[in-house]
């Protein structure tokens, strides 16, 4: 074999060395400090109902501004609270998306909690306007009133949702 050839093996597995060092101090890194939960822009979320108001037609705005028009029944929740964890106090309204809870970066509510999973759980109106949480496959599940949840469960007003240490309610 050429010297040339040698020299390019050492360092091609001097790289592939580092590259494993580095690796591994950015993981152990994640699992010492967890991932960076960023707060979720609330001028963002208050911005687009109005955005979406001056946007439709002038028949429709007196429907969306109008209280309790559309699906939104009388004495249905308006907005999910945290009420216990890290995130005490963070609100989320609810506009008929679907909000997902977990510790990916991408999750409606992030978790910053050892017992939730990236994709731990969700939360979504049905047609009735009832809504539902849904545990995604979690390894720790997600409890409702204590009771861990199997099946796509429809929520009561004020009933804690558990996942880890976090508590949501839905609330009106």
């Amino acid at each position: 074999m050429s010297e040339l050839t040698l020299t390019v093996m050492r360092l091609g597995f001097l790289a592939v060395l580092w590259l494993f060092v580095i690796v591994a101090v950015q993981v152990i890194r994640s699992d010492l400090f967890g991932t960076r939960v960023t707060q979720r822009g609330s001028r963002r979320e208050s911005a687009r109902p109005q955005q979406a108001a001056r946007q439709a037609p002038p028949q429709q705005r007196g429907q969306q501004s109008g209280g309790g028009g559309g699906r939104q029944r009388r004495g249905a929740p308006t907005k999910l609270v945290v009420s216990e964890g890290t995130l005490t106090g963070t609100t989320v309204a609810l506009q008929g998306q679907t909000i997902t809870l977990g510790r990916a970066h991408d999750s409606t509510i992030v978790l910053d909690d050892d017992y939730a999973s990236s994709r731990h759980a969700r939360i979504y109106p049905d047609r009735d306007g009832q809504w539902i949480v849904e545990d995604l496959g979690s390894t720790n599940g997600t409890y409702l009133d204590r009771n861990r949840l199997t099946t796509p469960t429809p929520i009561p007003l004020g009933a804690p949702i558990r996942i880890g240490k976090t508590v949501i309610e839905l609330r009106k």
